[in-house]
């Protein structure tokens, strides 16, 4: 890739309001506030860890959209191409769980600014000017037609230009609401990525691959890759995280398809999840970065799974964590140390 990387993202910018103190949404008098969204948490952490990161997005002209915008650029991302338009920004709830009740998600996304986009409104020769990686997600073509029909607009664009193209497959079932199936979507769509993220459900969803459940997790990760390659025949990069809950342990690790052979992380045994909301979009991060520093692919599949274990320990989407803690963290594993 380019020796100075500059990564784009394009998705919608969120509002999350959070329970407090594990308490339930029918309980709580107060919410906490975060600025969320999948593809910003993957913007945000790459500009922690030094990249050219920028935000590309649509929200409305008001103070709302104004303290999300704040908050993006607080951490370095670069939001010139948010455009204002629309007349609300979209939201969501969250009531954590814990390990007997599982985490419930709220959404409120109908007729926010950026499901509104329309073809035509986003000046994508002017936004990825400079670009080197072009990063969506499946919640972005979720949200309406005519936001699927913008993605499709920028991913033909940046294909044309030879801009490397990076999708997350996340595949939301509570917000495919507007008259077609993800299954009729998604595969065009993903056919010009080289570099994807994605889970076992998301490419059964959207491509009707499914292997054994009864099969190892890294023989059904093989098994999936060996099957999509025929659907995305650009495909060179494919990642997937993997969580299983043992007792109160939560066991995470993650296998990477990268030219033609496979890796595996470190296996990590997390004692305690503050968040697990934003895991799956620093792992992806954490690839993106060391795809774009250049990483073996054993280096870049446990920066990526670092990323993805860092962020749990943290409250809100976003992994705000450093460049020196995910080395450390590689280095010595959990620690409870106190740092001096």
């Amino acid at each position: 890739m380019n020796l100075t990387p500059c990564i784009t993202c394009f998705g919608e910018i969120l509002l999350r309001f959070n329970t407090q103190m594990g308490l339930r949404l029918i309980q709580s008098a107060a919410l906490n506030i975060y600025v969320a969204g999948a593809e910003a948490n993957v913007a945000v952490l790459l500009a922690r860890l030094g990249l050219d990161s920028r935000m590309l997005s649509r929200l409305p002209d008001n103070d709302l959209a104004e303290m999300a915008i704040a908050e993006l650029r607080k951490y370095g991302v670069n939001t010139s191409g948010i455009a204002k338009g629309g007349e609300r920004i979209g939201t969501y709830y969250v009531e954590n769980g814990n390990h007997i009740r599982p985490t419930q998600v709220i959404y409120d996304r109908s007729g926010s600014s950026f499901s509104q986009l329309k073809p035509g409104m986003i000046d994508w020769e002017k936004q990825l000017v400079d670009t080197t990686l072009f990063h969506w997600s499946g919640i972005a073509a979720a949200l309406s037609a005519s936001a699927a029909a913008v993605c499709s607009e920028g991913i033909n664009l940046a294909h044309e230009k030879g801009i490397t193209i990076s999708a997350d497959f996340n595949y939301r079932r509570k917000l495919w609401n507007y008259g077609q199936e993800a299954k009729e979507v998604m595969p065009e769509l993903l056919a010009y990525c080289k570099v994807a993220v994605a889970d076992l459900d998301s490419v059964a969803i959207y491509f009707g691959i499914k292997a054994e459940e009864n099969l190892p997790l890294t023989d059904r990760f093989e098994h999936c890759f060996a099957l999509l390659k025929d659907k995305m025949p650009l495909l060179q990069t494919f990642a997937m995280s993997f969580r299983v809950v043992e007792g109160l342990n939560h066991v995470y690790f993650a296998g990477l398809a990268h030219e033609g052979k496979f890796y595996y992380s470190t296996i990590h045994t997390l004692p305690l999840v503050t968040d697990q909301i934003g895991t799956g979009d620093a792992f992806t991060a954490g690839l993106l970065y060391g795809l774009s520093s250049g990483f073996s692919p054993e280096k870049m599949i446990n920066w990526a799974t670092a990323c993805g274990v860092m962020k749990q320990s943290v409250h809100g989407d976003w992994a705000l964590i450093s460049k020196s803690e995910i080395e450390s963290f590689i280095q010595s594993g959990i620690s409870t140390k106190i740092n001096r």
